[in-house]
């Protein structure tokens, strides 16, 4: 199999490398690229971020690469959001009110409420419990995850999307924290499945996989 060419948009905002690296391991020729170019002719595009929700989506129309971003997951390619990469996919945020996201997921990234001892942000691992279809099937990306997957989050924030048919999965924590989404050819992750040992690489290789 030809390792397929994923595109990770530099849009020069948080740690990119770890997420390129993680996809190189996982057989993809994935490319740290600020080049609208590269962008639309990749197999598959990531979108990851960190930090806060206004500052990630001004770093991304200042870099010019709003509208690549979005003819990306018009194309109907595999698409994926990580972490603040993910809430950027969201209407909006209310940890920026007034800073518009890329409305391809409807809906609001809200704060997760403090609850008991609980603290904010969460960073720490957690279990996915995953969203099945009627035949008892998880999103493909969530396949082979292992029986009870733990994923490694840090966020203080979940999105909560106007179609909850659209949740994937989600975890305790609290209450219960939307962790993943799908919307078409379009998946997006709260967690980090870079630092999420053997769920986060078996899902990262479900995405190299769909991408060939």
């Amino acid at each position: 199999m030809t390792a397929p060419v994923i595109a990770v948009i530099d849009y020069g905002i948080g740690n990119l490398h770890s997420a390129q690296k993680s996809l190189e391991t996982c057989g993809a020729d994935a490319r740290l690229t600020a080049d609208p170019e590269l962008i639309a002719s990749a197999d598959g595009v990531v979108l990851p971020g960190v930090g806060a929700f206004g500052a990630c989506m001004d770093a991304l129309r200042s870099a010019g690469l709003e509208a690549p971003t979005l003819d990306a997951v018009r194309s109907g390619r595999p698409f994926l959001g990580i972490c603040v990469g993910m809430q950027m996919l969201f209407t909006s945020s209310q940890e920026n009110p007034g800073a518009r996201g890329l409305d391809v997921i409807p809906g609001e990234v809200r704060w997760i409420p403090q609850t008991g001892d609980l603290k904010i942000p969460q960073m720490q691992w957690n279990r996915l419990d995953l969203v099945v279809d009627a035949d008892g099937a998880p999103d493909p990306l969530l396949a082979d995850l292992g029986d009870e997957p733990w994923v490694y989050f840090v966020h203080s924030l979940h999105g909560v999307p106007d179609d909850r048919a659209m949740i994937a999965a989600t975890v305790e924590y609290g209450i219960t924290v939307n962790a993943a989404f799908r919307h078409d050819n379009v998946f997006a992750a709260q967690f980090h499945p870079e630092k999420s040992s053997r769920p986060g690489l078996a899902l990262l290789t479900n995405f190299v996989e769909v991408c060939a």
